[in-house]
């Protein structure tokens, strides 16, 4: 296996001096390699991949030397324009490295939301135009590397190299202990014991979906929430167009911090439509903690500013279950939508967290049935 920090000084060497993405769990050690011994100026967390094609173009433009894009290979698609009409040789001929977790590999088990993502990212690149060299734990990364920049000063533009499972050494860097506070779990249970019946629940990639699951089966109750295990960021337009689809009905959000931040235009579309039935549950840990606990920009943000700049009717902000339940209440009062509920929870989730044992068919037609009854 590669260690992450030998890489990283590797990348250095051949003159990097920015590195900028989105977390990925596949390159988690490379992740916590770049928190722990970069500065601010060297390595920035992205809002979505696209940005930081965008960052590294202004970086190269500013010093001449390419930069390092990180991601999981399900942000390529946040990539494709920038990629296409800003870095491309055939516009401003802008080189920068992309580094890309392979999820889905064919022939390594993955998630049903990675599957055909693994299978066409080799295409992707290909049509896309851009190189890209396999890296695996066996790999020579050096000589891999010199390939790579050498291909990337010849052409002036892009080139890409895909990790597979398995690459890098577990990284032990500063510790990362779960905060005090309100678990986010918790809160979930909170929530589904607070809804009513009629309800309609989207949730947000990640850990937010998984916990839902699990709670619905302690609880015995039918899966009929939609998890949206794929599609980061992108929670709350579906529950908008659910709220659309059926207005009659309370459409409940359970969006994540770094999901909201990775398309915050989401919320002036929402506020602009103002669903009155929609009801937008952020939970706040300023942290992508599916993917490592890599820290987000949501523990400083203003959200009760953003949302009300947006047009949101309500917005109200809690900490402690006992909080949860008097906002909620207030809600029960009459509080028009769109609404947001910020709960700010902890990081930490359970060890022993499963995964949804229903396909994602499954729950389509599950969430599909439950939505178009009325009673």
């Amino acid at each position: 296996m590669i260690a992450a920090n030998s890489f990283i000084q590797a990348l250095k060497r051949q003159g990097v001096g920015l590195f900028a993405g989105v977390p990925d769990s596949l390159l988690a050690p490379f992740c916590a390699c770049l928190r722990d011994e970069c500065s601010a100026n060297e390595h920035v967390l992205t809002a979505n991949e696209g940005n930081a094609v965008a960052l590294a173009a202004g970086y190269y433009l500013a010093t001449g030397n390419p930069g390092v894009v990180y991601a999981q290979n399900s942000g390529l698609g946040n990539c494709v324009n920038p990629l296409a009409s800003l870095t491309d040789p055939e516009v401003y001929a802008i080189p920068l490295l992309l580094i890309i977790g392979w999820r889905g590999e064919p022939g390594v088990s993955d998630e049903p939301q990675h599957v055909k993502q693994g299978r066409i990212t080799p295409r992707q690149l290909e049509l896309l135009e851009i190189p890209y060299h396999v890296l695996a734990s066996d790999s020579d990364y050096e000589t891999i590397l010199d390939t790579v920049f050498d291909e990337m000063r010849r052409t002036q533009a892009p080139s890409a190299v895909l990790v597979r499972k398995g690459t890098f050494e577990p990284f032990t860097g500063k510790s990362r202990m779960p905060s005090p506070g309100l678990r986010r779990e918790d809160a979930l249970r909170e929530i589904v014991t607070l809804a009513d019946p009629d309800d309609l629940l989207v949730s947000t990639t990640g850990k937010t979906s998984r916990e839902l699951f699990e709670i619905r089966e302690q609880r015995g109750e039918r899966h009929a929430d939609f998890l949206t295990v794929g599609s980061m960021g992108h929670a709350s337009s579906i529950a908008l167009g659910t709220a659309l689809g059926n207005p009659r009905r309370r459409v409940i959000c359970l969006d994540g911090d770094g999901a909201a931040l990775m398309h915050l235009g989401a919320l002036p579309i929402i506020g602009n439509v103002k669903p009155a039935n929609l009801l937008h549950v952020l939970l706040n840990n300023a942290a992508h903690e599916s993917v490592g606990g890599q820290p987000t920009v949501a523990g400083a943000m203003d959200f009760e500013a953003i949302v009300r700049a947006c047009g949101y009717r309500y917005y109200r902000r809690v900490d402690d279950v006992a909080g949860l339940r008097r906002a909620w209440r207030a809600l029960a009062d009459g509080a028009a939508g769109p609404a947001m509920l910020e709960i700010r929870i902890a990081v930490g989730a359970r060890s022993d967290l499963g995964r949804p044992t229903m396909t994602p068919e499954q729950m389509k037609t599950a969430f599909m049935e439950a939505a178009r009854d009325d009673g």
